[in-house]
């Protein structure tokens, strides 16, 4: 293999730069030639891409967001789009691509590998962490420390008028981001779209054994995937008569910011391996590139891409020991 490309796709993650880094450097370090593919797939559709020396990506490191931008492509979903897609990797002599996303990204480069032979290399950049084969996803833990500063924050504030906030984080079908930050922030209640069972009216119920014990003010963390955060507010309220509640969206500022040391550690890691696996792998690479236990580890796309990977156990159990809630504690 002599040459190889590196896209980010789908929602952006910071560390993704980082990524990017990793991977011209240890491309040129190899003695390939690696050329950048701007907005994922739609640039490579489009043809837009450039050779990267080692000098442009100086300084990025710590950078968030992504040099090349990120985008969605419908046309790609479509084989023709594919067929396209190859034809431009031909076009520019591209043998490889190092893809820096999440399932959606891995779902179309699995295609592309089993259509046309294009030896494919994913890194696990996503701020939900919702990938298997991988302990942490790249942009995960820079997404939690954003939320646990704004929730430090509005706990001041919640002190300050005896007030209940519910602080909505990303999260559609995981609950990685609102979990951690719970228990970082020192949440009473936290709504998972894994935990149907634990439900909003559990969460009033909660709250109320809160109070009961002298609490006066709470914090309840809400996935987006759980409920919306103004819907669950309504239903404290009326189930707290007299209890004064707010609502605060992080949203998209969950996506930005300086990545961590853990998120600019695990993109490199990640990013030097994906070059690795395809220089040794060659056209046989359709991998995903994680970390387990601190080891870089190899996954076929196959047992990544749908895989459901569980929470981590014992952390629910936890927050619930730890907020204050069990009989016999305090306020």
């Amino acid at each position: 293999m002599k040459r190889i490309g590196v896209l980010t796709s789908g929602g952006d993650a910071p560390g993704m730069n980082a990524n990017i880094r990793a991977v011209v450097r240890a491309g040129l370090a190899a003695g390939l030639e690696v050329f950048g593919i701007e907005r994922g797939y739609s640039g490579l559709l489009a043809g837009v891409l450039r050779p990267f020396a080692s000098h442009d990506v100086s300084g990025i490191v710590n950078r968030g967001g992504t040099i090349l931008r990120s985008a969605r492509c419908a046309e790609f979903h479509s084989a023709e789009g594919r067929a396209r897609a190859a034809q431009v990797c031909a076009l520019h002599g591209i043998e490889g691509l190092v893809t820096c996303g999440g399932d959606g990204t891995f779902t179309g480069a699995r295609l592309l590998w089993r259509e046309h032979g294009i030896a494919i290399a994913g890194t696990p950049g996503t701020i939900d962490n919702d990938l298997a084969g991988t302990d942490h996803t790249i942009g995960f833990d820079t997404a939690v420390a954003t939320a646990v500063e704004a929730c430090d924050k509005i706990r001041d504030t919640a002190d300050s008028h005896d007030r209940i906030f519910v602080v909505e984080v990303m999260g559609r079908r995981r609950g990685d981001i609102a979990l951690h930050t719970a228990l970082a922030a020192g949440a009473e209640v936290v709504l998972l779209p894994e935990c149907p069972a634990f439900d909003l009216a559990a969460g009033v119920a909660r709250l109320r054994l809160a109070k009961e014990a002298g609490k006066t003010s709470m914090l309840v963390i809400v996935a987006e995937g759980a409920g919306q955060a103004g819907s669950v507010a309504q239903a404290i309220a009326a189930g707290l008569p007299g209890a004064s509640v707010r609502v605060s969206v992080l949203g998209h500022m969950l996506r930005g910011g300086t990545p961590t040391a853990n998120d600019r550690l695990l993109a490199t890691i990640t990013g030097a391996e994906a070059v690795r696996a395809l220089t040794e792998l060659g056209r046989d690479c359709c991998h995903h590139l994680g970390v387990v236990a601190n080891q870089p580890v190899r996954t076929p796309l196959d047992a990544v891409i749908g895989a459901t990977k569980p929470l981590e156990p014992g952390l629910l159990e936890t927050l619930e020991v730890t907020a204050g809630l069990r009989p016999g504690q305090d306020g």
